[in-house]
């Protein structure tokens, strides 16, 4: 069994679009860990979900979306998440994204050492990205090359 949460904090947005506003349906923020003090730049779609400047967010990265840890399959059927999903069912039962309110999938494409016990973490949702940034105490369950799922709510 993987370990779930890799990664998780809230995050108080510091700025949007701090280079101006790229591209039509999409944002960037840019934030800081309220907990482990990690600087954070994310792309999100900002046509599906606002977050609105000096707001807080809850951030977790998870291996899987099962709450018993089993290994996410490399494709995602959102018709199985009904509302009559009884757990044991083949269909997702139970996913962490019922508590969450905008969920990617992504895959780490870069990790770095930054000097001194800094790691810089680039992870790419289909082209939107993210960059992480903090001790690598905090991100040590990060690997390299890995996949893996953002959640985020207010």
């Amino acid at each position: 069994m993987s370990k779930v949460t890799l990664f998780e904090d809230i995050f108080s947005v510091t700025q949007l679009n701090p280079e101006g506003k790229k591209f039509e349906k999409v944002d960037r923020l840019a934030a800081e860990g309220t907990s482990y003090n990690c600087s954070l730049l994310l792309d999100f779609n900002s046509e599906i979900y606002r977050i609105p400047p000096n707001s807080k967010i809850s951030l977790l990265l998870a291996s899987t979306l099962s709450l018993s840890g089993d290994p996410s399959s490399q494709s995602y059927d959102q018709s199985v998440l009904t509302s009559d999903t009884v757990p044991g069912d083949k269909g997702v039962s139970g996913s962490l994204a019922d508590n969450y309110e905008y969920v990617m999938h992504g895959k780490v494409f870069s990790y770095e050492h930054k000097g001194g016990d800094q790691v810089e973490i680039d992870i790419s949702y289909g082209g939107l990205l993210m960059r992480l940034r903090g001790d690598h105490m905090h991100l040590k369950n990060i690997e390299p090359d890995s996949n893996l799922y953002l959640l985020i709510k207010r």
